[in-house]
């Protein structure tokens, strides 16, 4: 699963080079991000197919979680805003399930404040430890805390599990407040489940941020068996989007140690443009 994860980061990193490039030298729609992430995938070892359909939504688009671009319906890429992306790869290693949010020309304050309030739920939960059997439904409100602070909410679900070359969404563990927190949800080790709190303001922009990670195990005492994540999905997060001054120091701290280590494993699997890419989306803040 981890090799999965690392070709398709490096497929991101040959993505997002293009896109960068092609912004604004050539037209470039919602379908055009579909087709260009799907042939960069194609191109990595053990790649089998996409996951699900793509999701990519420019401004307004992105506020609807479930959105879908169609010939009939799509926008053009242009301007100043958030591009959301939603996508994933079936590898005969695993499956991958990632979100990322980049900037279009310069995002605007308010659009800041909500992508860093995201990320701050993410890395919330990123960072939990719990005991081994906790239902999973407890764990929502670990990520939606930071953004209810920040006067927020999301109408999905935190996390899904997700199988091995299998179902993108499977259970039996699913983090969201809304569903039932009985025994089959339990978290057991080695169980994959994505990490995407979001935010959506209708007809303005959306932002949502998606790692999928592992329960492992933490450490054992006389007050029982505990449990932690590690984050599995290998792909920048765009710092030209946070608010520096609502991080704290250690969430920055986080950030710039994912950072380190998405270079570390991604940077032997590309090259050229794709490198240079990943050298300055890396680089810490």
């Amino acid at each position: 699963v981890r090799h999965a994860m690392a070709q398709d980061g490096a497929a991101l990193c040959e993505f997002f080079a293009w896109f960068e490039g092609a912004l604004g030298n050539e037209r470039i729609t919602e379908l055009t991000i579909d087709e260009q992430i799907t042939a960069a995938r194609a191109r990595r070892p053990d790649y089998v197919c996409p996951s699900f359909a793509t999701i990519a939504g420019f401004n307004a688009n992105g506020a609807m979680p479930h959105y879908r671009a169609t010939a009939e319906s799509h926008a053009t890429i242009e301007g100043d805003g958030l591009l959301l992306i939603d996508s994933g790869g079936q590898y005969l290693g695993g499956t991958t399930d990632i979100t990322r949010v980049v900037a279009v020309g310069t995002p605007s304050a308010d659009q800041k404040v909500d992508f860093t309030l995201v990320l701050k739920g993410m890395i919330a939960l990123s960072r939990a430890s719990f005991p081994r059997g906790t239902p999973s439904p407890m764990l929502d409100a670990i990520a939606r805390a930071p953004i209810w602070e920040g006067g927020a909410e999301y109408g999905h679900g935190t996390g899904h599990g997700v199988g091995y070359f299998l179902n993108v969404h499977e259970g039996p563990q699913v983090i969201s407040y809304r569903a039932a927190p009985g025994p089959h949800t339990a978290m057991e080790p080695g169980m994959i489940t994505s990490n995407e709190p979001g935010i959506y303001r209708p007809g303005r922009w959306g932002v949502r941020i998606e790692n999928l990670v592992a329960n492992r195990a933490w450490l054992t005492s006389e007050l029982g068996e505990f449990l932690c994540f590690e984050t599995l999905t290998l792909c920048p997060i765009d710092t030209r989007c946070i608010e520096p001054s609502l991080l704290r120091a250690d969430e920055t701290a986080w950030l710039n140690d994912y950072h380190k280590t998405v270079f570390e494993r991604l940077s032997p699997l590309v090259e050229g443009e794709a490198l240079a890419w990943l050298e300055r989306r890396t680089a810490a803040i």
